[in-house]
């Protein structure tokens, strides 16, 4: 009898979710079947595919006919590379542990490209939540040359009161040098006039003692 492997869909409306048959062509589309080999949900971003590599094989090389659907599914899958390898290995170019090899290293790479997708699309996916929940970026606004001008004008005058207070200080500190400078030539001054007043009184004294 004719096999076919096609998709029997199931779920609800508006969220399809279909299983992968093996099925007799003649019978219905969501009707019995021989064997399921895996599921496809197009409803993810990218499409969760989840199938028996080796049974398909299997029932590929025993003559089930894909649709276009499926086809495109087991191409996804590595199932039509294991049968591009074989064609090798029948004609001597390969043995069956390279064979294996290269299907496994095959599948870990595209894989690993799923996974990649599939990180990136919740990536994006929590960026788009926290759009929507107001955390939006940040746009800097365009300033004309006027507002400019007037911005740097009034950073000028926040930098004066800096300046006049450094000049004050220093003024202060001029006067505080010039006020002990003048003290210290009047200490001078009065010591001096100090020792001529004392000077004097010696003399004055000396003479009194003479005269008498």
């Amino acid at each position: 009898m004719p096999v076919k492997i096609r998709l029997s869909r199931k779920g609800r409306k508006k969220a399809p979710f279909y299983h992968i048959v093996v099925a007799d062509a003649r019978a219905p589309r969501d009707g019995k079947f021989i064997e399921k080999i895996g599921t496809y949900n197009p409803m993810t971003k990218p499409a969760t595919i989840e199938i028996d590599r080796m049974a398909a094989f299997n029932w590929l090389e025993n003559g089930a006919q894909p649709t276009d659907t499926v086809k495109a599914i087991l191409r996804f899958k590595g199932v039509y590379f294991r049968k591009h390898l074989m064609r090798g290995f029948k004609k001597g170019a390969l043995t069956m542990e390279q064979v294996d090899s290269a299907w496994a290293a095959w599948i870990e790479h595209k894989e690993n490209k799923i996974e990649s997708r599939r990180a990136q699309t919740k990536a994006d996916i929590d960026l788009f939540r926290k759009q929507v929940s107001g955390e939006a970026k940040v746009v800097k606004p365009v300033l004309d040359q006027e507002t400019v001008a007037s911005a740097e004008a009034f950073k000028v005058h926040e930098d004066a009161p800096e300046s006049v207070s450094e000049v004050v200080e220093n003024v202060v500190e001029e006067v505080t040098e010039v006020a002990e400078a003048t003290e210290a030539v009047v200490e001078n001054a009065v010591e001096e006039v100090a020792d001529a007043a004392e000077s004097a009184a010696e003399e004055i004294a000396d003479e009194a003692s003479e005269e008498a």
